[in-house]
């Protein structure tokens, strides 16, 4: 086949999204298809709208001799009106990872990301979702009479290799827990929720002993550039806190040291306001890393409450402390845990496995196109 992929930016930007589509793209390549990325400029909301008007943009995607074109739905602003002038030439697929009307912000401006995205999502042939949870959103936006597969991410790309002898052993030796946080430094990934819950403990609960002994409480991974001002202001958070001495801001890292960190961890704890899927669960569940997530979005296909991690209400730092605690006072818990969070990771379907099934959709919905444009 030959396939068309519309994204903003670079198919290496650092986030699940991205990796997802970089995964399928990989696999595509290798299964004999060709696949064409076309890149659009990041620009902010408003302007994006300018791409739908874009002769250029729409002259070269009618002349895209494609057998299927993909969509990465988050460009769904430069796309909504455009599609028009693109229908029946090839079937168009949406690859919806995470609707914007769904994360948390003002009413209002939900109302008018919907109200686009709506627009968008009935401008296309059939979807791609990455969990059942975004399935359900955009069913209750459009209906669901168009061709459609889930295929959940895979976590595999990080290769763990840690033994269950060794996830037992890491949870019952003495000492404060070492929480990770990986993702991202914006305000839905909730990490000020965080910094709030540690505030409410002991230091006993969860602070580690001085660094030459056992280095920090809570290591942070993940971009410190994406949204400065809420990068500074978590800076400032960890100062007023006294949590300085034990929190590490690392910025993104190599896979190796992502890898890295999360072997070294006890327990993962990214408590976003809105997920949909959370790639950063199930990576760290391949690690035996119990996950506290939140009761938002999607992190509920994969994290069984109280079985491999917990399930609190988004921006709850009370019950995430709680949940802390917990497993800081009862490390035959976080051990029984843990090994079932390595479990829940064993059943997951690999990379390969989803991206097999993406494609096997992709081969049905083109074979219909040909008895029969959509």
């Amino acid at each position: 086949m030959h396939l068309g992929l519309v994204i903003y930016g670079s198919l290496n930007t650092v986030s699940g999204g991205y990796l997802y589509d970089r995964m399928l793209v990989k696999h595509l390549r290798e299964a004999g298809d060709r696949v064409d990325v076309i890149s659009l400029p990041w620009r902010n909301y408003a302007r994006h709208f300018t791409d739908n008007f874009s002769a250029v943009l729409t002259a070269r995607l009618r002349a895209g001799r494609f057998d299927v074109l993909l969509q990465d739905e988050l460009n769904h602003p430069s796309l909504f009106l455009l599609n028009r002038a693109l229908r029946g030439r090839y079937p168009i697929l949406s690859i919806v990872h995470h609707p914007r009307s769904c994360e948390l912000r003002p009413a209002w401006q939900n109302a008018l990301y919907r109200w686009i995205e709506r627009k968008y999502l009935a401008s296309v042939d059939g979807f791609i979702f990455n969990s059942q949870t975004t399935r359900a959103v955009v069913e209750a936006l459009v209906g669901d009479r168009r061709p459609a597969v889930v295929a959940h991410p895979g976590g595999d790309h990080l290769a763990p290799t840690v033994t269950a002898e060794q996830i037992r052993a890491r949870a019952l030796q003495p000492g404060p827990l070492r929480l990770l946080f990986a993702g991202s430094v914006i305000p839905r990934k909730g990490l000020h929720t965080l910094l709030a819950a540690l505030a409410r403990l002991s230091k006993e609960d969860w602070r580690h002993l001085p660094p030459k002994r056992s280095g920090v409480g809570l290591e942070i991974v993940g971009s410190l550039d994406t949204d400065p001002a809420y990068a500074q202001a978590v800076r400032r958070q960890i100062e007023r806190d006294g949590l300085a001495a034990n929190v590490t801001l690392r910025g993104p890292l190599p896979v190796a040291e992502l890898a890295a960190g999360f072997a070294r961890a006890h327990v993962l704890v990214v408590p976003s306001s809105y997920e949909g899927f959370g790639i950063v669960y199930l990576e760290g569940l391949g690690f035996g890393l119990p996950a506290i997530a939140t009761t938002a979005g999607a992190a509920g296909e994969i994290i069984t409450h109280g079985e491999n991690g917990f399930l609190v209400p988004p921006g709850d730092a009370a019950a995430l402390a709680d949940c802390i605690r917990l497993l800081t006072q009862d490390r035959e818990r976080l051990s029984a845990m843990s090994l079932a969070a390595r479990q829940r990771y064993d059943r997951h379907p690999s990379w390969r496995a989803g991206a097999e099934r993406i494609r096997g959709f992709v081969e049905g919905v083109f074979a219909s196109f040909k008895e029969k444009p959509l």
